[in-house]
């Protein structure tokens, strides 16, 4: 993949990102179901609208982007940072998050059902009208 970092609409279905370097990137609408973005540098990126459906974003810099809507289901976020991120409405229902770092992060209205947040730090983060039904909050730091 080259540098560019406009990839809006993009189809990153089941790709292997591991370690990319794709902060600040234009993933508008990509659809990155299945794909390995582990370790990835994804702060301060656009996923407006994204497709995250089973991808692996574990121990992946998030922080600071805006997940707007995005759709986390089944995500693999295990001690991600996301740090001030926008995941406002966002789909994040059954997606792990254990150990993630969710410090000042916008989740209003996300949909958080089934999803494990063991271990996670949820500090001055925004929770108004999320849907935390049968959420692992066992050691969240809340």
């Amino acid at each position: 993949m080259n540098d560019n970092k406009n990839l809006e609409g993009a189809n990153l279905q089941g790709r292997d990102l591991q370690g990319r370097d794709l902060s600040g990137a234009n993933l508008k609408g990509a659809y990155l179901y299945l794909a390995n973005l582990s370790d990835a540098n994804l702060a301060s990126a656009d996923f407006y609208r994204a497709d995250f459906y089973r991808a692996d974003l574990s121990r992946a810099d998030l922080s600071r982007a805006d997940l707007l809507l995005a759709d986390l289901y089944h995500a693999n976020l295990y001690h991600a940072n996301l740090y001030h991120a926008n995941l406002s409405r966002a789909n994040l229902s059954r997606a792990n998050l254990t150990g993630a770092n969710l410090t000042g992060a916008n989740l209003t209205g996300a949909d958080l059902s089934y999803t494990n947040l063991k271990d996670a730090n949820l500090k001055d983060a925004n929770l108004k009208d999320a849907n935390l039904k049968d959420a692992n909050l066992k050691d969240a730091n809340l």
